[in-house]
Formats: structure tokens, sequence, C-alpha cells
């Protein structure tokens, strides 16, 4: 039997809406709070077609196809089919989180929550019709699998922000059981805890007789999900120090004047837990613009890089004849690779991307020189501020050169691996 990992506290998931942020947009962020050597990449998958009868191979298992599929842009552990989080080409943002409750988590391979986060973006055009898809996946296929590359097992149940340019969606999950909240202004987060309280505007039908069955709940008094389904105290969720009551503090400091910039500045905060490190840390960061002009394009910044802090947040817009992203991608071992394989993780290959590796040599530096370390760093920051300041001009414009914008991601991972040599 495989060794087991007890309960870790990774990822944090954010949103703002107006009127919490300025310029009528929504703001989506999110940290992949992961083991320390393993290697996040940025991928993009283009939209397609698909055959009747057609099935796609997720991580653990096999699944129905749909007839078409969206173009998306994924932040993901490399070793996996899924994803961490990740946007879609009609703006819907998805990122996950690992949460623990009373319901057994099954060790069954069955699909990754990381894999529905891809599911969700591949075949949603709006965050509730995302909720609709997990959910239905969820019933019918359900949640389970390693989701660390070890022969030691580390399983959860997974809580799931999901947002698009007019609202956002907090969808938990216990077992096969779910409840969902929307969220149509001010700021939410969810962490490593369920959330949801007595605000369930969808449920799973057996949600309240399975926690009566159980004894998790009498019937009198309004059905409150995370306190029913998890040990969590609801009522000092904001109050009680964690990552979820940190998280929830940054947003709330900042409510009324929330940026993309600002949400960065929250995803690198050190202090409140929610830029991680140690054995888990922040190994890539996601942040979104989502005008709600629907004649804007939404932006995505991606790191794919670990600490944030030290990292670049690079933009990537969804424009026609996009190519795979070269320099973010890692290495595909094919039917060879470790993870399809059974018995599965006996050896792993190195999957460094070219960003990582340039990355790493630069960390090792900033460590070993501080001078050389401060300028590299201050070079980062303004290649940073430049990309900032070039999509507020397209923002603020309505002006987007398609043609350059094909490249844009590329191009700035490009200029950010130049400013480590």
């Amino acid at each position: 039997m495989a060794s087991r990992i007890t309960e870790l506290s990774s990822c944090d998931t954010f949103v703002a809406l107006p009127p919490a942020t300025l310029g009528n947009r929504i703001i989506f962020g999110k940290n992949s709070d992961r083991p320390s050597d393993e290697v996040q990449e940025v991928v993009y998958f283009h939209a397609a077609k698909h055959e009747p009868g057609e099935k796609v191979e997720c991580t653990y298992i096999e699944i129905d196809q749909v007839p078409e599929t969206y173009a998306v842009i994924l932040s993901r552990p490399s070793w996996l089919w899924g994803a961490e989080m990740g946007a879609n080409e009609h703006g819907v943002c998805i990122g996950n989180e690992a949460v623990w409750g009373k319901e057994e988590v099954c060790d069954d391979e069955a699909l990754l929550g990381m894999d529905l986060v891809r599911l969700g973006l591949e075949r949603a055009d709006t965050a509730e019709k995302a909720v609709s898809v997990i959910v239905e996946l969820l019933e019918k296929y359900g949640q389970g699998g390693n989701c660390m590359e070890s022969h030691m097992a580390f399983t959860y149940h997974n809580s799931f922000l999901i947002a698009d340019r007019k609202q956002a969606w907090v969808l938990e999950t216990s077992g096969k059981y779910w409840a969902a909240e929307k969220v149509e202004e001010g700021v939410r987060n969810i962490s490593n805890q369920l959330s949801i309280t007595t605000k369930i505007d969808r449920e799973h039908p057996e949600i309240k007789s399975y926690a009566r069955s159980n004894g998790w709940w009498d019937g009198k008094k309004d059905l409150d999900f995370a306190a029913t389904y998890s040990y969590v105290n609801t009522a000092r969720m904001t109050t009680t120090r964690g990552r979820y009551c940190e998280g929830y503090k940054l947003l709330k400091t900042h409510e009324g004047k929330i940026t993309a910039e600002t949400m960065m500045a929250i995803l690198r905060d050190k202090d409140s837990g929610i830029n991680m490190e140690g054995s888990f840390m922040t190994t890539g960061s996601m942040v979104s613009i989502l005008p709600q002009e629907p004649n804007l394009p939404c932006i995505h910044f991606f790191t794919g890089t670990p600490d944030p802090d030290r990292s670049v947040f690079k933009p990537f817009i969804f424009v026609p004849n996009i190519t795979q992203l070269v320099k973010t991608s890692s290495p595909v071992f094919g039917p060879e690779d470790p993870v399809k394989k059974k018995p599965r993780f006996q050896s792993r290959p190195d999957r460094r991307h070219e960003l990582y590796k340039k990355h790493e040599s630069a960390a090792v530096m900033m460590e070993s020189s501080k001078e050389k370390g401060e300028m590299m760093l201050k070079h980062i920051q303004k290649l940073e501020k430049e990309k900032l300041n070039e999509m507020e001009h397209i923002l603020q414009s309505g002006c987007l050169d398609v043609d350059k914008a094909v490249h844009l991601f590329s191009n700035c991972t490009e200029e950010e691996i130049a400013a480590y040599a």
C-alpha cells in the first residue's frame, strides 16, 4: 500500500468584482502551491471539433469527448493532463483548491480536480455553464487519484472558483456531493477549506438527505455546507488566523480600488502565507483582467515559474493563429512517461522547460550575490511594469494589434529569459 501524505495547506484563489475593482472589470487571481521540485508549465490548446464517439484521455481515465472544445491557456503541473488554473477564449477563468472534510477521500483513479478545471474551460462559455459541466462530470465519473507525481498518496476533494466577465461562482465538493454560491459583486476567495455557508444557489439534489442520514444536520436550521460537511467553524472563518482569513483581509484592505497589480501584490505576499515557501511552495501564479465591456479583450497573466515575488507576470490575449508556447512547455514523454506506465511513478524524468531552467539559475544567482540579484530583480520588475502599461493602453484605447498579440506571451517570455542571461 502506498504511503499517505496528510493534509497540506496549498493554493489560494481570489476574485474581485465591481464595485471592489477599478475600471468596470473583474479581476481573478490564483497561486498554485505544489511540491517545491514540481515544474509548472504554461501551455495553449486551440479550439477543436470532435467526431461522434471520440474519447479524451485525462490524467488517469478516458472519458467521452464533446463535439466542440474551446481554446484554452493552462498553467499546470507538467506531469498531468489537467490544470491548476487557466482561462478560455470566452473569458472564463477557473482555479481549484484541495479541501478535506467528513466525507472520506477516494483513492480510486477517477478525474482529478485539475482534470475538471481543464474540462470546465474546454466545454463552457460562461462561469455558470462551467459549474454545470464540472458537476455533471463529477456525477458520471467521480473524483479521485493521486494528485502528486510520487508513490506517496496525496488525495483530496476539490473546490473551484470560476469567473467570467459578468459574475463568479464558488463550487465546493465533498465526494460526489456539492454546493455552489453565485458571486455578483465585491470580493471572494477560497483556500484549503470549505467556505460556502448558508448562501447556496445550486446544490446536489441529495446534499440535505445525505447530511441527515449521517447525523451531520438535523434539518431544523438552514444547511451550512462548510459546517455540515467539514469541521470548519464558519462563525470564525474571517477572523481566525489562517490563509483563507489572511487572503480575505488582503482583499478587503484594497476593496474599491483593486486592479491587476493589486492582485499580483496579494499573490506575492509572504507574511500572510499566500506566497508559500518551503517543501510546498508557490510554483505558478495567474492574474486575469475580465472587462465587462464585451468589445474589450480579456487579458491573462501567467508566471510559469516558482515564487511570484521573483517572477514576471506575462500577458496573454486570445486571438487567432496562436501556436504552442514553446519556452514554457515541458518535454513530452508519450506512452513511456512514468505517469502512464503501471505501477505509476517509478521514476521522475526531467520536466523542466527552458524558462524554468533560466529562472532556476537566476534564483541561485540572486541568493549568492545580493548586488547582482537586486539588479536582476529591478530588470524583471521593469519588464513586467512595461507589459502592464501596454495592456492598460489596449484596455483604455480599445485598440488591439492582433498580429502582435499572437506572439505577446512568447515574446515576453523571450525578454524574461534574456533578463536572466
